[in-house]
């Protein structure tokens, strides 16, 4: 896989004492050890009709060391035989505007399948071209945007279901060289996309560099100040999510919107919460966090008051906190389906495994 990377450099300095390694991996191999026993007959985990929650516990157990394993390629074989004749990975939802939140389900399923290696080439050429598709046209603030269904009854988008799409098409984008000759090749407008991201990025104010869910609702992004004037509402996953979307669109290091988002995660860095958003989507927050700032080839933040933060070191150290007894991790709250303990185990597994 062609990897990309945005370096950016600061001095390294050890804050917290790094966990063991031996930790992380036990930790890792109970975590994997839970996600085996969940595994229906089928090969699929927690709810069929979303078959990215059969791709994420599939990825985790590649990283956890099970890529080969029988469970590993049952998990596949289930999520392959969800494609569609149009290449999306999801399963149709007739009368409900979409297509069972194909985009999202795509995005997420392409990606565990090629890091697994257990799936044909035309299965990922397919998706691909199906992600392709499904990215917003026009002149609004949405083009260049995805939400979270090809066919819908709203032009919507945002910056979550738009950072999966993006990381799917730059981590698969090698495969593309083994696409048949005279077949057209699948990529995105990436100007479009990185203007998408862009406009949800907080230009100032005291979470400025941070990012938005999207600009439409009061909920995903919008917000008023004391003033009285409307503005986009920063909080810490999906600032983390432009980071990694802004690296995918091959920003460097120098760029000013790089900066100001990097900017943005060292004043509010914490792994106690999701800035902005509480205990909502603590683990998603914790996955996105590991794959922006790694492949942003950031080792270490510094805080305001010239504190150096090793991310990798605090977060490992919170996560072993934060396993339960049987090897699992999960959410009391259960915005974003965050209660099922086997995606939120795999969201650990996963963030853990960059943590190394």
């Amino acid at each position: 896989m062609k990897r990309l990377s945005c370096f950016w450099a600061f001095a390294c300095v050890c804050a917290v004492m790094a966990a063991p390694q031996a930790e992380i991996d036990a930790a890792i191999a109970r975590g994997v050890k839970y996600l085996l026993a969940q595994q229906a007959a089928d090969g699929s985990f927690s709810d069929p009709h979303m078959p990215a929650l059969t791709g994420l516990p599939l990825w985790a157990l590649v990283q956890g060391g099970e890529g080969k394993s029988e469970a590993a390629k049952k998990a596949a074989q289930f999520v392959l035989g969800t494609q569609r004749p149009d290449g999306g990975f999801y399963v149709p939802k007739p009368g409900r505007g979409g297509s069972g939140l194909g985009n999202y389900n795509t995005s997420v399923c392409v990606s565990a399948l090629y890091e697994s290696g257990l799936a044909p080439t035309r299965a990922i050429l397919d998706a691909r071209t199906y992600i392709a598709g499904s990215q917003l046209t026009g002149d609004d603030t949405m083009s260049g945007g995805f939400g979270y269904d090809r066919a819908s009854r709203r032009r919507y988008a945002d910056l979550s279901n738009t950072s999966y799409a993006l990381d799917a098409m730059r981590r698969t984008e090698g495969v593309e060289e083994f696409r048949p000759q005279g077949e057209a090749k699948a990529d995105l407008n990436w100007d479009k996309a990185l203007a998408f991201v862009e406009h949800l990025q907080a230009k100032d104010g005291p979470r400025a560099g941070g990012a938005a869910y999207n600009d439409r609702t009061a909920q995903g992004g919008l917000a008023t100040n004391a003033t009285g004037r409307v503005q986009l509402r920063a909080y810490g996953s999906m600032s983390y999510a432009a980071v990694l979307s802004m690296c995918h669109a091959k920003l460097t290091r120098d760029d000013p919107r790089v900066k100001s988002a990097l900017g943005y995660c060292s004043k509010f860095w914490t792994v106690d919460e999701n800035p902005g958003m509480g205990n909502q989507g603590l683990y998603y927050y914790y996955d996105i966090l590991a794959r922006a700032l790694s492949v942003a080839g950031v080792a270490v933040l510094e805080q305001p008051d010239g504190r150096k933060v090793v991310w990798k070191d605090e977060l490992a150290a919170k996560l072993l906190k934060l396993q339960q007894k049987d090897g699992s991790w999960v959410n009391d709250n259960n915005r974003f389906w965050e209660n099922d303990p086997v995606l939120v185990t795999s969201f650990a597994i996963l963030t853990l495994s960059l943590c190394k």
